[in-house]
């Protein structure tokens, strides 16, 4: 079962208002949750694939991504990061699943990336917590961190943008 279908199937559950459907097969196991009404609604999934590769992050290119609606206080200066997004060579490194981000391997040590860093394809540039299995996300791009779009240890949804990359 490939991301697509696992990402339709997430969408198929959360419009048919089911609470929990549980899906086995050969290699994966996946189990979706929905929160209840009294709840913010959630989906939570599951996939335990038969090996443990690292979930690749998937780049977006910046220019299909809608533009955010104009400033009206005109007395505040352009932010520099507002110029970086508008890049149009720039890509945007988003989330492949839903969990808790986290910036750092461990809490002794240091991010894995920061703004000005240069990466390569392959490097790992957060972990993403999806019940209780720790996925490395991995750049799928090489260049420069323009900008860090998540904090450490915050929920992150399915396609959040996590990190702009200047490939240049």
């Amino acid at each position: 079962m490939d991301l697509k279908e696992i990402q339709n199937l997430i969408r198929f559950v959360a419009k048919s208002g089911a609470s929990e459907v549980k899906l086995e097969m050969d290699d994966v196991k996946i189990t979706i949750k929905t929160g209840s009404e009294d709840t913010k609604e959630t989906t939570y999934v599951q996939q335990i694939p038969v090996n443990t590769a690292p979930i690749p992050a998937v780049p977006v290119n910046t220019t299909t991504q809608a533009t955010s609606a104009p400033d009206n206080n005109k007395d505040e200066a352009p932010k520099s990061a507002s110029n970086t997004e508008s890049n149009p060579n720039h890509i945007t490194i988003k989330s492949p699943i839903i969990g808790t981000l986290y910036r750092k391997p461990s809490p002794d040590k240091p991010v894995f990336v920061e703004v000005g860093d240069t990466i390569k394809e392959g490097d790992v540039l957060c972990i993403i917590e999806a019940m209780k299995l720790f996925n490395e996300i991995e750049s799928e791009v090489s260049g420069t961190i323009v900008k860090v779009l998540v904090d450490d240890s915050s929920p992150v949804e399915f396609d959040e943008p996590l990190f702009i990359v200047d490939p240049s």
